[in-house]
This record gives C-alpha cells, sequence and structure tokens, in this order.
C-alpha cells in the first residue's frame, strides 16, 4: 500500500464478509465521482499543468495521494467478499437474513473479479474516462475539484450510515477527514490563483467580453417563476462576486428577437415539412425515379 498510508499505522479490516456491502464501496472506486475519477483527475491536471512549481505539484501530489485511496477501497472491497457465500444456499445455511444479504450482492465479483474489486460503480456501470476534466485553465479546475470533493464525501458520509461493521467506519472516517482537506485546500487553491493575478472570475478572465452586452446582461438575473421570492437571494442586488458589477433583477423578462420560424427541411430527408408540398414535392420524386 502507499506509504503515506501505512505511515497511518493503522489497517481497517472488516469483521466478516459483506459481499452487498461490497457491492456498496465500488460507488466510491469507480463511480462518476469515485476515487478512480479524481485521482486520474488531478493527475492529468497536473501532467498538462504549463505552470512548473506550486500548482504542478499541487496536482500530481494530491492525485498520487488519490491513488493510494483506490488502492484503500479496492482492498476493503476484497476483504469484505472474502469467504463470501457462493450460492443462496449456502447463504441461507445457517441464517435466513444471510441469504436475504447475499441477494444484494454483485455475482459479478466472483464471477469476474475471483473475489475482487472492480473497476465498475454500485450497479455495474464500467468506469470511464469521460468522467475526467483536465481544461488547461486552473480556475475552472480548481472550482470542478472542489464539487467533486464535496460530492465525494457526500458519498461517503452516506454510506458511512450504511455500515456498522467498525473496521469499514474507521476507513470511511479517514475518508472523509481527507476530503475535509482536499475541499479546503482546493478553494485555498483558487485564492491562491487570484493573488498570483493569473485568473479571476468569470473563467476564462481574459475573454474580451463585450462592453455592451455585459452590461445588459453579464449581471442581470432573469425571473421566470410566480412571485418574486428569487429577488431576496444573493444573486438579485449588490455587488457581484467578481467585484466587476452589480446584480440587477428583472422580473418581467422580455423577448429580444422574433420567435424563430424555420425555413423548409432539405426534401431529401423526408421530414414531414409543411413547406413541401404540390410542385416542390412532385419535383422531388420526379428527381428520384
Amino acid at each position: 500500500m502507499f506509504t503515506h498510508l501505512k505511515d497511518l499505522q493503522f489497517e481497517a479490516k472488516p469483521d466478516g464478509p459483506d459481499a452487498a456491502f461490497a457491492r456498496r464501496l465500488q460507488e466510491i472506486l469507480g463511480g462518476k465521482w469515485g476515487e478512480m475519477t479524481v485521482a486520474n483527475q488531478y493527475l492529468y491536471q497536473g501532467w498538462n499543468c504549463r505552470l512548473p512549481g506550486k500548482y504542478k505539484d499541487l496536482f500530481l501530489d494530491v492525485g498520487t495521494e488519490e491513488m493510494g485511496h483506490v488502492e484503500m477501497i479496492a482492498t476493503m472491497i476484497t476483504r469484505l467478499l472474502e469467504n463470501a457465500p457462493l450460492s443462496l444456499q449456502e447463504a441461507a445455511e445457517d441464517n435466513p437474513m444471510v441469504g436475504a444479504i447475499y441477494g444484494g450482492s454483485n455475482p459479478a465479483h466472483l464471477i469476474h473479479g475471483g473475489g475482487g474489486a472492480l473497476p465498475v460503480d454500485s450497479v455495474g456501470v464500467p468506469w470511464n474516462g469521460s468522467y475526467i476534466t483536465a481544461s488547461g485553465n486552473l480556475m475552472a479546475d480548481f472550482y470542478l475539484n472542489v464539487t467533486a470533493e464535496a460530492q465525494g464525501r457526500l458519498q461517503v458520509a452516506r454510506l458511512f450510515n450504511m455500515t456498522d461493521d467498525p473496521g469499514v467506519k474507521q476507513m470511511l472516517r479517514f475518508l472523509l477527514a481527507r476530503d475535509t482537506m482536499h475541499q479546503n485546500m482546493w478553494m485555498a487553491a483558487i485564492e491562491q490563483l487570484k493573488q498570483d493575478g493569473l485568473e479571476e472570475m468569470p473563467v476564462p478572465d481574459a475573454f474580451p467580453d463585450s462592453s455592451e452586452l455585459t452590461e445588459q446582461f453579464g449581471y442581470t438575473y432573469l425571473d421566470f417563476s410566480p412571485g418574486t421570492d428569487a429577488a431576496q437571494g444573493r444573486w438579485a442586488s449588490g455587488p457581484t462576486p467578481d467585484g466587476k458589477g452589480q446584480f440587477r433583477y428583472d422580473n418581467s423578462p422580455r423577448a429580444h428577437a422574433p420567435e424563430p420560424v424555420l425555413p423548409p427541411g432539405d426534401p431529401r430527408l423526408y421530414g414531414t415539412n409543411p413547406g413541401m408540398v404540390g410542385k416542390v414535392a412532385t419535383k422531388v420524386k420526379s428527381k428520384l425515379t
């Protein structure tokens, strides 16, 4: 296991087999917001980072740590599958309740994985690289990373309340603590980026916005709901978070262009087309026959 995890001087072990909970743990391993996603996301953000020094190190350090978390969860899943029943008859032999738990297991753990973890989520959907975002814009990536850590911590917290196994809870508490650090860390990185004068809001800060359109649309809240409750929100009045404007509230949005009317479609595509009548239809038919 990764050195920094060994140095923690604890080894969380489950009390016994629990194939059903092993399946649930797959979500924080191979799900959209799981450790496989954040580990690869941070590493790709680091490999693609064009700023040598602290920002590149930050990405690569945390990505390496997250790979350790991948190993940790995969190991726990494997341990939860040790001595798990291989059939319903075996599961229900001594305790009918065990048979019910067996029904919640993932047979692929035993059939495909030989009693080990898989690169899938809790319902068996394979992990894929489309979950990764590495845009090259550090501000955009930092904000996404805050979201990733928030979603990950949320899922771990939910799993914590789904088990009574003290060994599993010990591992989950460690992951919760590290997710706390990572949320704060990415928020601090956002502030550091601003202090260094490298990027501001909105992203991308360097894009030359139209002053006319920004004045008209850039800071106006459009309320399409009944009533004016939204006007009470911070987003409807006062200075904008980017420090470049003032929020305005519009409770009667209006169209700035006429209702769109599409021209006749391409007759070769045989869409239902009100413009394709009479001579047009005859002309098309003659060309095709």
